[in-house]
């Protein structure tokens, strides 16, 4: 289905393939000892945006590399690389700003585990014409292009899952590990559907919460979000262009790409998500307001 709407349409791979989505970022994921994506197990990696490895680490030293940012105008944080520390909402090598979807997970990777998806996986970088370098391919950008890196995601958990039922260890009476003390700092990520989740916390000795930080998909995104809806309203809004459903429609495509929760990021209900796109002239005056309730 995929390649027959998508890949075979010219003006869907166009929009995919064009500069209105299109940012270079550092990329974030986990790998395993051979550098191959791994969802549950192995150490975060980061690679700058043409791919040399930037950082790799354990999740337990994630305050060693990652810092938050607030804004006032949010409740959401915005997480950076500490070495490079906050530059803004800009892109680009000396940025802090990075992503962790599953855009980034591939990008991170040497390759997949299983035969199925790491064929897609290779199909995938020469579509976008992306080269070998040091035996890996430099990372794609084009973040429309997520949606396509989820679906080899998904062949890959299914091959996955086959070999795990397959595999007589899953039979194993040791199944449960019983706690046998109260950690007291507890660290642990994994990736979740949207990109890397990290959850920290911090317990007296009765294992009464003192401290908790989360650092979830769309938080680690939130400043790559903002500054894919300012670059795609930029690029498509114009100088006596009427503002229509189907442009509002391209910056709301600038948003879904990365699959926010904002419940998830501010920890707060109902999780509905308006939009407002405000046309204003050169001197703040609004002109015109198009809106999805």
């Amino acid at each position: 289905m995929f390649d027959s709407v998508v890949l075979k349409n010219p003006a869907y791979l166009d929009l995919v393939t064009s500069d209105v989505y299109h940012h270079r970022t550092y990329s974030m994921g986990t790998v395993d000892e051979n550098n191959r994506l791994n969802f549950y197990d192995g150490k975060i990696r980061v690679v700058d945006p043409d791919g040399l490895e930037f950082a790799k680490y354990p999740v337990s030293d994630y305050a060693e590399h990652v810092a938050e940012h607030v804004e006032p105008w949010t409740y959401m944080k915005f997480p950076f690389l500490k070495k490079l520390g906050w530059k803004g909402f800009v892109d680009g090598p000396e940025s802090g700003v990075y992503c962790a979807t599953p855009l980034t997970r591939l990008n991170v990777s040497d390759g997949l585990a299983t035969p199925l998806a790491q064929e897609q996986f290779e199909r995938f970088y020469e579509t976008f014409g992306s080269k070998k370098v040091g035996g890996r391919y430099q990372p794609v950008h084009h973040r429309l292009a997520t949606h396509w890196a989820r679906l080899i995601e998904l062949l890959y958990a299914s091959e996955r899952m086959l070999e795990l039922a397959l595999d007589r260890e899953i039979t194993d009476s040791h199944t449960r590990a019983i706690p046998e003390r109260i950690a007291g700092v507890g660290i642990g990520s994994v990736e979740a559907p949207r990109g890397t989740l990290i959850h920290h916390y911090v317990t007296d000795e009765k294992a009464v919460l003192k401290s908790v930080n989360l650092i979830v998909g769309t938080t680690n995104n939130h400043a790559a979000i903002a500054m894919s809806i300012r670059k795609c309203a930029e690029k498509l809004i114009r100088a006596g262009r009427v503002i229509e459903d189907g442009l509002l429609n391209r910056i709301e495509m600038a948003i879904r790409l990365y699959d926010p929760c904002l419940s998830c990021a501010t920890h707060s209900l109902p999780g509905d998500m308006p939009l407002i796109v405000n046309l204003r002239t050169a001197d703040g005056t609004v002109v015109q307001t198009c809106e999805r309730s």
